[in-house]
């Protein structure tokens, strides 16, 4: 008998990549839903919040379709989630675009800024580094490059430690100055790059994260 494949909701709510997301999950051993709904949102084993463009717009279409509220449910329970670019900036407390703050949903402290580069966006192929007992990268070669879009990003994640609970887990990559590439956090876990767009590496980091779903 053939194991049962993990159920992901990709959520749509008018912003990311996501039938290139749906496909890179459906590949990687996922029966894949696009849907806004929130039950389905809800039961599913994972949920994928995608996001490209402005950070503000993203939080307002997240708002739309009560996602902030899915992912705060989902996060109660222990119930995985997975945010992609900008779907991993909207994770921290608040975002600031041109002089614009905006509040996100704050599931991490900190807030995503301006890169400091000579050119921008980061639009590319780079590589990170990722800390040890990574599940993420969980078999991935450390020189493997991944497929980077952005102009802002978080550049810290202000935890205050607690010896109750295991710190998270902190990828980095540089583009004019070191920023966060990854955050694997219990249930929550991101990616400011593009996994779906990142060929074999990225395929491989998607199959680890749908190895953690139950």
């Amino acid at each position: 008998m053939s194991l049962r494949r993990p159920r992901v909701v990709v959520l749509d709510y008018g912003s990311g990549n996501l039938r290139s997301a749906e496909r890179a999950l459906a590949r990687a051993g996922a029966d894949v839903a696009v849907t806004a709904d929130r039950q389905a949102a809800l039961a599913a084993d994972g949920l994928v919040v995608p996001g490209v463009g402005a950070y503000a717009a993203c939080m307002a279409g997240l708002r739309e379709v009560q996602g902030e509220q899915v992912i705060d449910r989902r996060l109660a329970g222990s119930r995985p989630v997975l945010g992609i670019c900008v779907g991993m900036q909207i994770m921290f407390a608040e975002g600031i675009e041109h002089g614009v703050h905006t509040e996100g949903c704050g599931q991490w402290p900190g807030t995503v800024e301006r890169l400091t580069a000579p050119v921008l966006p980061h639009m590319g192929w780079n590589t990170v580094q990722a800390p040890a007992g990574s599940v993420l990268f969980g078999g991935i070669e450390p020189a493997e490059r991944f497929y980077f879009v952005h102009s802002y990003a978080a550049l810290a994640l202000p935890l205050s430690p607690d010896v109750r609970l295991a710190p998270p887990l902190l990828t980095w990559a540089s583009h004019g100055g070191p920023f966060l590439a990854a955050v694997e956090n219990g249930p929550l876990m991101a990616t400011q790059f593009h996994p779906e767009k990142s060929g074999d590496a990225g395929a491989a980091l998607l199959a680890n994260w749908l190895g953690t779903l139950s």
